[in-house]
């Protein structure tokens, strides 16, 4: 899966803490090799992400993504599930 970041994105991700980016970086390489592992929980949304999809950085964590071709995405926003989806 060929993988974009959105200016939006990195710019939140390099809020992260050192540790969290670690742990982002580990997610999104996963995501990039094997988007089908059950440890992402990549799930699709509603509601104001209507058309994008999610998957789990660390527990609370989230990194939302839409596709830009069945074989391209791009990462759009990364947030606590509690911002993402109030």
């Amino acid at each position: 899966m060929k993988v974009l970041f959105h200016s939006h994105f990195i710019k939140k991700y390099s809020k992260l803490s050192k540790d969290i980016r670690a742990k982002a970086d580990e997610r999104l390489f996963l995501f990039e090799t094997d988007t089908k592992n059950p440890i992402l929980n990549v799930h699709q949304l509603g509601g104001v992400w209507k058309d994008h999809w999610s998957i789990n950085i660390t527990g609370d964590l989230r990194a939302v993504f839409k596709f830009v071709t069945k074989d391209m995405v791009q990462f759009v926003e990364v947030d606590n599930h509690n911002n993402l989806y109030k």
